[in-house]
């Protein structure tokens, strides 16, 4: 059955634009730059409408998973993609060789992938600034219905927003739980046992996640970077402390579906049916967990996106 509060897209316009930090230092010792993308529906007949940040993978930017964002917009959301300066594409942009041969020499460190998270607190508080400064997109702007989503390092990232704990430039396990998100979407979601001692459990880690988040990955969902199949992305599923979770596999769905680019994967033949699960699935958690909607909870809870995706994966 087709999710039945898809209606017909609305004209989607972007704006960009960047917010600076003037108590963070960035990677090149100024302040803090958080460079941003906002997708945002116009000619609607909308009041309020929720706002989903994005965070990218490593080594992307506020430009990938367009084909998700204008998907979501056009259907009555205000997406804001972030770019997360120290584990961007500046990292590979103009040097020799494959971006994914580039990265894998890369090391991040501990304070940089702090600072990614901690850019995200900072742009909520800076987009209440720029919503009164821009009132064309910014008057619509329901910022008592906040999402967080992201894919790969991006998904790590909204589970720390979601209040998984993580390891502090010590070892110390630390929250940086974000409180004014309602819900989250990972695609691809990130354990992260290789960064912690082995006597921490899983429980611990991600038993302090307490809002309601949608799982996606699929069978082919290996790390491009570390090797680990996609069994290995399920613990977050698992052992997350909430009773409100939903998991997406899509059957031969592979690691960067979500981004809207390739990398050195070559071409799906899945790649349309995995799109549409993608956008269908998303809409749906959406709908339910911002907008309150009871179709959407009915479509999710009583078995219709499970038929839906039928044999082309799995959902529960």
């Amino acid at each position: 059955m087709e999710y039945p509060n898809l209606k017909e897209p609305y004209k989607v316009l972007l704006k960009k634009g960047e917010f600076i930090d003037q108590s963070r230092l960035g990677p090149s010792a100024a302040p803090r730059v958080v460079p941003f993308k906002i997708y945002h529906p116009v000619d609607h007949d909308l009041d309020k409408m929720p706002v989903i940040i994005w965070s990218h993978g490593f080594g992307g930017n506020a430009n990938g998973a367009a084909f998700i964002s204008r998907f979501l917009a056009g259907q009555g959301y205000i997406l804001v993609h972030i770019t997360h300066l120290g584990t961007d594409s500046s990292l590979w942009e103009g040097k020799p060789g494959h971006p994914w041969d580039i990265l894998q020499k890369v090391k991040i460190s501990r304070e940089d992938t702090l600072a990614r998270f901690n850019d995200v607190p900072f742009v909520l508080d800076q987009l209440k600034i720029w919503a009164q400064e821009n009132p064309d997109v910014g008057q619509y702007m329901d910022f008592d219905a906040l999402g967080m989503s992201g894919h790969s390092f991006g998904a790590m990232t909204t589970q720390v927003m979601a209040g998984q704990k993580f390891p502090d430039v010590d070892g110390s396990l630390i929250s940086i739980k974000e409180d004014r998100f309602k819900a989250g979407i990972l695609y691809s979601p990130v354990p992260i046992r290789h960064l912690v001692d082995e006597s921490v459990s899983d429980e611990e880690i991600f038993g302090s996640i307490n809002i309601p988040l949608l799982h996606m990955s699929g069978t082919e969902d290996d790390s491009p970077l570390e090797g680990f199949g996609y069994q290995y992305r399920l613990a977050v599923y698992e052992h997350t402390g909430i009773d409100e979770k939903y998991l997406l596999v899509k059957e031969g769905g592979d690691h960067m579906v979500y981004n809207g680019t390739r990398g050195k994967l070559g071409d799906s033949d899945l790649r349309e049916v995995h799109e549409d699960l993608i956008l269908k699935a998303a809409l749906a958690f959406w709908d339910m967990q911002l907008k309150g909607d009871d179709a959407a909870a009915a479509w999710i809870k009583d078995g219709g996106l499970a038929a839906y995706v039928g044999e082309r994966g799995t959902f529960s």
